[in-house]
């Protein structure tokens, strides 16, 4: 006993807690399931994984109403997931433990990495995955740079969906909320032969008024249509050898993607223009939640070809563009899985996700234009993962493997700006077109060896090679001699679990996370174009307790954790004599140091009543963050780090009880997010409060049906999701979803 009051007394948490209860009659026979993992690439037990995983469950997931991951953060201390609305089809800002990405541009390689179905998602843009037909979902805190490699600094999300089952089921889900928003979707199972299953899915979401008021036009703004249907096989080929085949469409058009304009009196366009924010929080429309977006663009914009250098036109020439923002993506995953003996098991594993992106954008929010864009962008992804799993139930077992990653990424920008003083009332129409390559190949292992009950040894690594080449051409061509450049990285990783009883179990981790480096993708000179960036690393220390208590009914899992930031690759905004008077490009600028804990329970209370809580506790600080602003060094040091609060968690209760012959639940939850910046050099503008989230749902199932109402940020805390100072120019952001509600029922037959 004293073991775990000393392992309690870590104080720290990571391991989520999202599974499905069974309640039954007395205490002594109810009790949390076991929830099963896949966040070392196989199957185990939650609890005697040696690292910060948190779990939920598909039948959790649906109780959520999420629809997207996005709505899925609570699940998981210190992690912060937003949709930054720089894009269409969401592009994502995923943080864990304070480290991410909040950029559109693809040539910025995520920090946290999404993976569904075993294939890694190679880019923010159409990283928040729709919930619909998920089975678990997965948080891994902290570097995965063993097992899920690059990009993976922060942590990853692991998604699977559901696979075939054979027989003959499925569920319909139809449902209808505020902001004249309904869905349906549907999955149907079947079996072709005794061998052979299928699976098929669809979906329809379509939210047709925004959340936004457009005081200008008085229409809604923020509509978003998404429709998306595939299809899954399986084949059992022998008793050891099965393929899988999945494939998915899926089809968003949509408003531009509402954002309103923040600019201060230090900016640009609010002391030259008088395009000004009413307040530090109060935005140029006066409301959060009202645009004043007027979308123009000049007659130079259809030219055909498109022209290879900048365009004049007359201001008075500008007309208005009224076009939906397009993104369209189609994923196929096959997997070969092969038990080559009771010991050995083979995976192989080849994906492809491609999207297509249509947006035109007036980033100022409101006319007259002082700065627009059109970004038409095309993206594609190839990857081969072959793994080895061994264990034959002795000391040893191991996960390894090689994997092969290909890329390329192409837009075609073209910027409008009217402010630019040597060409009065004068459109500047700047074409950029940007084409970049990726090729990564890497090898990698990880194997435990139990010493004997009690010790476990973790070691693991894995080697990767990235080669990327990137292309400018238009306003800054870089012909003949296009950059290229060359990185390598061995990240390790050490671990030693002691099982203290058949309850208890504490481990110690060390591991190495790395992110690739690559080429800036808006560019204004020659160096801006063929400088490369170099690859950031993070070391993560972490020491970690998990446990369960009164017969296996509550779950008290924690961490403690000290990570160390080398070569940090910050995305800084910067004055520039080029056309559009600014440029974002990314510098190894920064070292920095987090530190924090931790901790998560769940509980079976009753028969009735189980809890879920977690709470989270980040001290992250830049060591040193300078650079040269073309005039003077610039020293940051002193800045907080972007979404990273110091404070963060939920609860989150159940309560289910049987009437005649069917159950009813009732389901709530609070998230709290503390106080903290969304950009990185600190603005107060653009600065979140303490944020006090409220969802709440009523529901009743009988005979395969289930009712249900709900409710999403009852309390319509209306912070910003994202935002962005201009290089001094303006800044501009975007609001959180405000209260939403609504009600959904769903049919579930035959075999699940």
């Amino acid at each position: 006993m004293k073991k775990k009051v000393l392992c309690t007394a870590l104080a720290v948490a990571t391991s989520s807690l999202a599974v499905t209860v069974t309640p039954v009659a007395s205490a002594a026979e109810f009790g949390l399931e076991e929830i099963v993992v896949t966040a070392r690439k196989r199957e185990e037990d939650m609890q005697d994984v040696g690292l910060s995983v948190s779990a939920m469950s598909g039948t959790e997931i649906d109780r959520t109403f999420a629809r997207d991951i996005k709505d899925l953060a609570f699940i998981s201390p210190n992690l912060i997931i937003d949709d930054t609305s720089q894009g269409p089809g969401g592009n994502a800002a995923m943080y864990i433990r304070g480290i991410g990405v909040a950029d559109v541009e693809k040539n910025f390689e995520p920090a946290v990495g999404v993976t569904i179905d075993g294939l890694f998602i190679g880019a923010n843009s159409g990283a928040l995955l729709r919930s619909i037909d998920l089975a678990s979902v997965e948080v891994l805190r902290g570097p995965q740079g063993t097992l899920f490699g690059r990009n993976t600094i922060g942590g990853t999300i692991n998604i699977n969906r559901t696979r075939p089952t054979g027989e003959l089921g499925g569920k319909v889900r139809a449902g209808y909320g505020n902001y004249d928003h309904y869905w349906l979707d549907g999955v149907l199972n079947f079996g072709i032969t005794e061998d052979l299953a299928v699976k098929l899915s669809a979906a329809k979401n379509d939210q047709q008024d925004g959340y936004f008021e457009n005081v200008n036009n008085g229409n809604d703004d923020g509509m978003v249509d998404y429709e998306s249907y595939g299809i899954n096989l399986l084949w059992n080929a022998t008793e050891t050898l099965e393929f899988e085949y999945t494939y998915q469409n899926e089809e968003t058009v949509q408003d531009t993607p509402p954002l309103v304009n923040m600019a201060q009196p230090d900016t640009v366009f609010c002391s030259a223009f008088g395009l000004c924010a009413k307040s530090l929080t109060t935005p140029s429309s006066g409301d959060r939640y009202k645009v004043t977006t007027l979308k123009f663009e000049p007659t130079t914009a259809s030219l055909s070809p498109a022209p290879t250098g900048v365009v004049l036109s007359p201001v008075a020439d500008l007309i208005p563009n009224d076009d939906d923002a397009t993104f369209d993506a189609e994923t196929h995953i096959f997997e070969t899985r092969w038990d080559i003996s009771d010991s050995l098991t083979l995976n192989y594993i080849y994906g492809s996700f491609e999207t297509e992106e249509t947006v035109v954008t007036n980033f100022t929010s409101e006319a007259p234009m002082l700065f627009g864009t059109d970004r038409p962008a095309e993206y594609e992804q190839q990857s081969h993962e072959l793994r080895f799993t061994y264990d034959a139930g002795g000391a040893l077992n191991f996960v390894a493997g090689a994997y092969f990653w290909e890329s390329e990424y192409d837009i075609r920008l073209r910027s409008w700006i009217t402010f630019n003083p040597d060409f009065p009332d004068t459109v500047v129409d700047i074409p950029q077109n940007t084409h970049q390559e990726t090729d990564s190949t890497a090898l990698f292992f990880e194997a435990d060896y139990e010493f004997n009950d009690t010790w476990t040894l973790t070691l693991g690594g894995r080697y990767t090679e990235d080669e990327k080449l990137s292309e400018q051409r238009g306003n800054l061509s870089t012909a003949p001699d296009d950059p290229k450049e060359k990185w390598d990285e061995f990240t390790p990783k050490v671990g030693v679990r002691y099982r203290i009883d058949d309850d208890a179990m504490i481990y110690a981790t060390y591991a190495r996370g790395y992110r690739s480096g690559g080429f800036n993708g808006r560019v204004d000179s020659q160096p801006s174009a063929r400088i490369p960036y170099d690859p950031e690393t993070v070391d993560n220390y972490e020491l970690g307790f998990k446990s369960e208590w009164a017969d296996g009914t509550i779950r008290l899992n924690g961490a403690i954790f000290y990570m160390d930031y080398k070569d940090k690759q910050e995305e800084i905004g910067l004055p520039s004599e080029g056309a559009t008077g600014q440029r974002i490009s990314v510098f190894n600028a920064a070292d920095a140091t987090m530190q924090g804990l931790e901790l998560e329970v769940q509980a079976v209370l009753s028969e009735n009543l189980s809890l879920r809580a977690n709470l989270g506790y980040l001290d992250s600080e830049y060591d040193e963050f300078t650079f040269f602003d073309g005039f003077a060094t610039v020293d940051n040091s002193g800045l907080e780090f972007r979404r990273a609060p110091d404070f963060t968690g939920s609860v989150d209760a159940t309560y289910e009880w049987d009437i005649g012959e069917g159950n009813a639940w009732v389901r709530g939850s609070y998230r709290f997010l503390g106080e903290h910046f969304i950009e990185q050099t600190n603005r107060p503008e653009l600065e979140n409060d303490d944020q006090h989230i409220v969802d709440l749902s009523a529901n009743y199932s009988i005979n395969g049906l289930t009712f249900s109402v709900f409710g999403r940020n009852l309390t319509e805390e209306d912070g910003w999701a994202h935002g962005l100072n201009v290089s001094g120019l303006w800044a501009y952001a975007s609001a959180r979803a405000p209260r939403t509600f609504g009600a959904e029922v769903t049919y579930s037959f035959g075999a699940d």
